[in-house]
């Protein structure tokens, strides 16, 4: 069919069904619904499609549109459930199941008939995290039920009229009820509150008198202090007692003051370093063993651990994003990680984002932007550059959810992509106006070709896991709920570890990499791909600078290609 993709954003879920939708070979065209009415109506008259689908919508669809066509609305909510802030409700009730509608579109928000539902688990994740997981597989689930039984033409959808169906409204979640008692409320509480809002719209709450948001939570087992006292920092993120305990928040961000510009997410300390106050704080920086011992219950970014011939080195960045310091703390671990004596070491591992390169927001931040982009690109590049040159074991890079741009090049540095089904990548840089680096130039044509390499950076459009696997991007798919990714994850590499062949195979990629060298060593690459980079990131008058600060700040970035906005 020739299906129309409406969407507030090409978010990461607009995105996936976008890629499925695709491979299972229907026309599927996007517009953004933050281009106003008309070019949602422009949208259909071009395409002329047969369905009409809404995976993520701020505003309601013209009237005339859904009255003219067949139009799915995608609701992260069971059948009946209504309202604009679904998640956080089910996230602040702590549901312990939750799940998605697909409606048919008419005047009442949510209240069309149901095309197809499916259910879901609500771990205690964040919900940016929830939403990239678990509720990503639901919806996908549920849309496609939907095409196939609107495609068949026979099914009769459920009218929310039915008995069978508890209609309950919810109203727009509000900041009174984000809000933390610092006083009063328990660790699980403040963790609660803090993950319903971790991506946006974040806590409001006060530091150092200035009011700010609050970005994302995780325990603390031993720092202590009087409930709303900073106790310390750790890689960018602090702490903050609670009435029982202590939270890390790793991000704040400003709130808008009239006339400033919109303010963005970074790491935590550094708003905290820049509020007029902080001169007289004085916190002290508690850094986390890179081995946390059994039974500890603290937040650290970066972890390893070892089962036997396998090394795992875990990391996770808030939105995928990789700063400066983020690749040089990532590449000390990795060269201690090399240091153990394993036959496989797993790079990744865990849930969500696996990475999605530099991390923008802190460039955005930097007094000097372009010279912190320079830096921030040699660190990943150097971290790159670290696994093509590991010649002792087999490196895997196990991706649980989604990668673009540089993370994608982070993992294909490896030998092998292991990525979690459903997992979309965006292997390009064009549109944040980047020619690239990280060695794309050598490491993905060697694993798709010339051709289809220079095709998947001019078009820019996301691929899906599946065609991922089908174009040699990632060498095995992970069909395994985000929970059980880690787990599964740990089999695998216990049974590549075990692999009689292993030792055959590290010697031949030993061989290889210095057959490589000799015809084109990666110093080359490193040289041309930077050179492109520099000329870009040095020229104020380039169009990174516009599109990063129109990215970071989540504005319109003049483009009326509906795929050049990014998402979440």
């Amino acid at each position: 069919m020739e299906i129309l993709l409406v969407a507030s954003a090409f978010n990461s879920l607009s995105q996936r069904l976008y890629t499925e939708l695709s491979d299972q070979g229907h026309g599927v065209a996007v517009v953004l619904a933050s281009h106003g009415a008309e070019a949602v109506r422009a949208a259909v008259h071009a395409a002329r499609p047969e369905l009409v689908i809404a995976p993520m919508l701020k505003t309601a669809l013209p009237e005339d549109v859904w009255r003219e066509h067949t139009c799915f609305v995608v609701h992260p909510g069971p059948p009946g459930d209504r309202g604009p802030s679904s998640l956080d409700w089910a996230i602040a009730k702590d549901e312990s199941h939750w799940g998605v509608t697909v409606l048919q579109a008419e005047a009442g928000m949510d209240a069309g008939d149901v095309w197809a539902a499916q259910t879901f688990p609500v771990p205690p994740v964040g919900k940016s995290d929830l939403y990239r997981g678990e509720v990503s597989d639901a919806a996908s689930a549920a849309v496609q039920l939907a095409v196939r039984r609107y495609a068949e033409g026979s099914f009769k959808p459920q009218a929310q009229s039915d008995p069978a169906i508890r209609v309950v409204w919810r109203d727009y979640f509000r900041q009174k009820q984000r809000r933390i008692d610092w006083d009063d409320d328990s660790t699980e509480t403040v963790l609660r509150k803090l993950r319903g809002a971790d991506s946006q719209p974040g806590v409001l709450d006060e530091l150092l008198g200035r009011e700010v948001f609050l970005h994302g939570g995780h325990p603390e087992d031993r720092l202590r202090g009087r409930p709303g006292e900073l106790l310390a920092t750790r890689a960018g993120a602090i702490c903050r007692a609670t009435v029982d305990g202590a939270v890390w928040i790793p991000e704040l961000r400003p709130r808008k003051a009239s006339g400033d510009p919109a303010p963005f997410r970074r790491p935590a300390a550094s708003v905290l370093a820049s509020l007029p106050q902080s001169a007289q704080l004085r916190l002290p920086e508690v850094a986390a063993p890179l081995e946390l011992s059994p039974g500890r219950r603290t937040w650290t970014d970066i972890r390893y651990r070892q089962h036997g011939d396998v090394g795992f080195l875990a990391f996770s960045f808030p939105g995928g994003a990789m700063s400066t310091g983020h690749c040089r703390r990532l590449l000390a671990a990795y060269r201690y990680a090399l240091t153990r004596p394993t036959r496989v070491l797993v790079l990744g591992g865990s849930r969500d984002f696996f990475s999605n390169g530099l991390h923008l927001n802190v460039i955005e931040a930097a007094a000097d932007p372009a010279g912190e982009s320079w830096a921030n690109l040699n660190a990943m590049n150097d971290l790159v550059e670290a696994m093509l040159r590991t010649t002792d074991r087999l490196v895997v890079a196990a991706l649980g959810g989604n990668a673009a741009a540089g993370g994608v090049m982070l993992a294909l540095a490896a030998d092998e992509v292991w990525c979690r089904s459903g997992a979309v990548l965006n292997p390009h840089y064009r549109r944040m106006g980047l020619y690239g680096s990280e060695f794309w130039t050598y490491t993905l044509p060697r694993r798709v070709g010339a051709d289809t390499a220079q095709r998947l950076v001019a078009e820019a459009l996301p691929v899906s896991s599946a065609s991922a696997l089908q174009l040699g991007l990632v060498d095995r798919l992970v069909h395994v709920p985000a929970h059980e990714f880690t787990s599964e994850v740990e089999h695998l590499a216990a049974a590549l570890a075990d692999d009689p062949e292993i030792a055959r195979r590290v010697a031949a990629k030993a061989a290889s990499r210095r057959s490589s060298e000799e015809r084109h060593p990666l110093a080359e690459y490193r040289r041309d791909e930077l050179a492109r980079m520099r000329a870009i990131l040095f020229d104020p008058h380039a169009p990174y600078h516009a599109l990063r600060s129109a990215f970071v700040r989540k504005q319109p970035s003049g483009s009326a290609d509906p795929l050049a906005i990014g998402g979440t």
